[in-house]
């Protein structure tokens, strides 16, 4: 529940409140080791599908990566690919989700994505990890690296074009 605390930049006592009332609730579980109290989704809540659709759309990656690459010049468009997308749509896999795959379409500027990306890592809490393709690469890609992208669920990042692409990059 510190950790918790923490991440969400709450008092302790603040959680300790949401988190008994959550649990109450059937929204959680939780159990000690010793003083340490640890909390988790209740899966077989009724409440557990709609609530983990809701979070994911309001606070998840796809929203995360949306708001951090609004306005870098040059990507055409962004989706979250590899387990994290698969495990959304359904798709079991044998370990647990560690890092996030994002896939950019177009010609960003390289420092600038990775310094848009930079506080992402912290906020989703687990590594990010970028490729970039051009902006055909889906449609016109080959390859095992393609295969594995395209073969597999897909999550688009819903990035404004408006700010992003319409401006004109200038190179020095």
């Amino acid at each position: 529940m510190s950790e918790l605390a923490h991440r969400v930049g709450a008092p302790l006592s603040s959680v300790h409140r949401e988190v008994e009332r959550a649990e109450a609730a059937g929204i959680v579980t939780s159990r000690r080791l010793g003083n340490t109290r640890f909390v988790r989704a209740d899966a077989d809540s009724p409440y557990y599908d709609s609530l983990s659709d809701l979070l994911v759309k309001a606070f998840g990656p796809p929203h995360v990566l949306a708001e951090a690459l609004d306005g870098v010049v040059g990507i055409e468009a962004a989706y979250v690919f590899g387990s994290w997308a698969a495990r959304l749509h359904g798709v079991t896999g044998r370990r647990p989700v560690n890092d996030i795959d994002v896939l950019v379409l177009g010609e960003p500027d390289r420092g600038e994505l990775y310094r848009a990306l930079s506080g992402v890592e912290e906020r989703l809490g687990r590594p990010v990890n970028v490729v970039i393709r051009d902006s055909e690469w889906l449609q016109d890609g080959s390859g095992g690296f393609h295969a594995t992208v395209t073969e597999r669920p897909v999550v688009a990042i819903e990035i404004k074009k408006s700010r992003g692409t319409d401006r004109v990059r200038q190179r020095s």
